[in-house]
């Protein structure tokens, strides 16, 4: 973390363990329990870049071979299918959840602007939902059709007053992020949450960021195309936004560039396991 009090210091100060006390046991246990919570968190940044490298090969071969999917669910369920599957998924799960809280402590902390502790908070959603998910497919549930559940969601917004803005809305919104993601890539400003950026890193960051704010300006396009259509069904997730583009020109090519560049982002993903601003 940068600024304002460290996490250790909010941790002594819930315990009340004063500043004037001496290197006692429990300081010291105060200290471990940080330590493993910021290495837990730093495993949610491994499992998310070792879920991007899946992700960008079930993306790179959508061309090829015309039944693949490509989801974070199948992502997961590929892991579970692994020898030890069950057992990786739930160290998975920790570690996702370690990184949420550590999103959650950032977002409700002082020190630091309303903007900042906002993407925190939304962070923090993204990788508990992500736990949540790992956590029901190392229990045995199948992986869950993203289309589908865009569908869903799109459809009980329709239901709703508004329907049909509701769900432009939501398209516009996804756009926006889209558009951060390709902002961040191309000025760079990933580097910021690091605190080493070998040049390696530096491309993989911005091959994976520019990536994912085209797949997901896909899925926003196509929350778009629902609302004026007022058909759901034109919604989509992140597996059918990528088979979207297949019918773009040099659609295929397109496509296994993004795969690729959900690769980077896993290969930045390690990395910022390592040299991450905590």
């Amino acid at each position: 973390m940068r600024g304002g009090p460290s996490r250790r210091g909010m941790i002594a100060g819930a315990t009340g363990v004063a500043p004037f006390m001496t290197d006692t046991s429990a300081a010291r246990s105060t200290t471990s329990a940080g330590q493993a919570w910021e290495r837990g968190a730093r495993a949610g940044y491994a499992v998310s870049g070792v879920l991007h490298l899946i992700l960008g090969f079930l993306i790179a071969r959508i061309p090829f071979a015309g039944d693949a999917e490509a989801s974070q669910s199948q992502a997961l369920a590929s892991i579970g299918d692994a020898p030890l599957g069950a057992v990786l998924l739930w160290i998975a799960a920790a570690a996702f959840v370690a990184l949420g809280t550590w999103q959650i402590a950032d977002a409700v902390r002082g020190g630091d602007d309303a903007k900042d502790r906002g993407k925190a908070a939304g962070k923090a959603v993204l990788y508990l939902a992500l736990a949540f998910t790992t956590v029901t497919i190392a229990r045995g549930s199948s992986a869950s059709d993203g289309d589908q559940q865009a569908q869903g969601f799109a459809s009980a917004l329709m239901s709703a007053p508004g329907g049909r803005l509701l769900v432009g809305v939501v398209g516009l919104g996804v756009i926006a992020g889209a558009a951060f993601h390709v902002w961040k890539g191309v000025t760079r400003s990933f580097e910021e949450d690091l605190t080493r950026t070998p040049t390696p890193v530096t491309v993989a960051g911005v091959a994976g960021y520019c990536a994912k704010g085209v797949a997901l300006g896909a899925v926003g396009v196509l929350f778009g195309y629902a609302a004026l259509t007022a058909d759901p069904d034109e919604a989509q997730g992140i597996d059918g936004a990528i088979e979207s583009l297949l019918g773009a020109p040099a659609g295929p090519a397109i496509v296994v560039a993004v795969g690729l560049g959900f690769a980077a982002y896993g290969l930045y993903s390690l990395a910022r396991a390592r040299w991450a601003r905590m």
